[in-house]
């Protein structure tokens, strides 16, 4: 299976299918299937070091944002894409936009070790969001 190839943009060079389709997977994953009801449009998506990742040409398939700090954020592949390794690709793709600065994240507690192949580590308490337990990492 060949690399899947990473598309990256800055809000203000989105086009709009492509915002639509980023923002749709978000709601479809966090909202609908997480059955989390939250305001998804947050408006740091639009801040000028904002970053979008994602994959997919003609649907978008698997998505991540990172954010001033850095911080890692957002992290979802469409259920029928899970298990190919793509949301793992975003997030080597952002660990090396991001170099050697510290970078951090709010996991979802089930994916701790999932994470901490990328040599995040715990940095704090577990706490409930939205009813979904997560923790803070941190990696370098």
């Amino acid at each position: 299976m060949s690399a899947p190839r990473i598309h990256r943009s800055r809000f203000s060079d989105l086009d709009l299918r492509t915002l639509h389709d980023l923002l749709r997977l978000r709601v479809d994953v966090f909202v609908v299937e997480q059955e989390c009801a939250y305001p998804e449009v947050d408006g740091l998506d639009t801040a000028p070091d904002t970053w979008h990742l994602w994959i997919g040409d003609d649907e978008v398939v698997a998505y991540l944002r990172i954010l001033a700090g850095p911080r890692i954020g957002r992290v979802a592949t469409s259920r029928p894409h899970r298990g190919r390794g793509l949301a793992s690709a975003l997030v080597e793709e952002a660990l090396r936009l991001v170099g050697d600065s510290p970078v951090t994240l709010e996991a979802q507690s089930p994916l701790t070790r999932w994470y901490e192949r990328f040599g995040f580590r715990q940095v704090g308490p577990e706490y409930v969001e939205d009813g979904i337990p997560h923790v803070p990492m941190r990696r370098g």
